[in-house]
């Protein structure tokens, strides 16, 4: 019962939040922005960190640029998540731009599933619109990990799924997926693949922004199981509120593919998509936790 109320405050509080237009919601971010930087200085070590050992190259000024700017984007990432539950599909269509879904439905026009990989980086939840590009007889579906608070992870839930992506938890996502294949239904589902892995499934590091960098392998061993293709989604920043997404493809078909090789690929699709514009990537997850043992 507590577990409910809380989640319908929580709820009620967001989807009030989120009637408010574009214009309210920024200025509330630009308030926000000293009190989470200055103030609380919300992971500033963690964020400091990373910046400095994936750029060693620059100096204490620059980091500190490109520092405040990733602060003031994350701000903005988060007015414009909770504004998700009230963006109409025109909105999220001019302020979600793709530059070549046909690439998409090329690849998924004979059945196929698609794997669409992508980064923490820009605004990643603003992609399920795809949905809006595709053939219609694709479905979209996302990979997704349980928050531990039940509230959270409802909302986010109903945030995520707002255009009517399959919601797929990543700890029972190969069998979901082989039912949907089996069910004879052709997908695209979206793969954040940046996030650390637990320390005890690190199976694969890579050097990734100057760093030895542990990476996950689920999507391509899946992939490469099933024989589907594998696409890079590459998001610019074009101004607030806005971004423009373009698709590249790492294989038309994973099952033909070294081990690995797909994941390396995806990673050096990233790290070219951070080094064109640093600040929009997600520098307050603790990527480097650990090193090799």
């Amino acid at each position: 019962m507590r577990k409910n109320i809380k989640y319908h405050l929580l709820y009620g509080a967001a989807n009030l939040t989120a009637m408010l237009p574009f214009c309210v919601l920024y200025f509330f971010s630009d308030l926000v922005y000293p009190f989470v930087y200055y103030i609380v200085k919300y992971r500033r070590k963690v964020v400091r960190k990373n910046l400095l050992n994936s750029f060693p190259q620059k100096s204490q000024k620059e980091i500190e640029h490109v520092e405040k700017k990733f602060y003031r984007h994350l701000c903005d990432y988060f007015v414009e998540t909770i504004k998700t539950l009230r963006l109409s599909d025109k909105e999220a269509r001019k302020r979600m731009k793709f530059e070549n879904p046909e690439l998409i439905n090329h690849l998924t026009e004979n059945g196929n599933t698609c794997f669409l990989s992508l980064g923490h980086y820009g605004n990643w939840e603003w992609v399920p619109s795809i949905g809006m590009c595709l053939q219609s007889n694709v479905e979209q579906g996302l990979i997704y990990k349980q928050l531990k608070s039940e509230a959270f992870d409802r909302l986010f839930l109903n945030i995520r799924t707002r255009f009517s992506p399959v919601p797929i938890e990543k700890d029972s996502a190969l069998r979901k997926i082989i039912k949907q294949r089996n069910d004879g239904k052709t997908m695209v589902i979206g793969f954040l693949t940046d996030q650390r892995p637990q320390r005890n499934q690190a199976q694969y590091w890579t050097n990734f922004l100057n760093q030895d960098t542990p990476v996950q392998i689920g999507m391509e061993r899946i992939a490469r199981q099933l024989g589907f293709s594998v696409v890079y989604l590459d998001i610019v920043k074009v101004k607030r509120g806005h971004y423009v997404g373009k698709f590249f493809v790492i294989t038309p078909d994973a099952s033909k593919e070294e081990e690995f090789a797909v994941t390396e690929r995806y990673m050096r699709r990233l790290e070219e998509t951070i080094l064109n514009e640093p600040a929009y990537y997600l520098w307050s997850h603790n990527k480097w936790k650990f090193g090799r043992s």
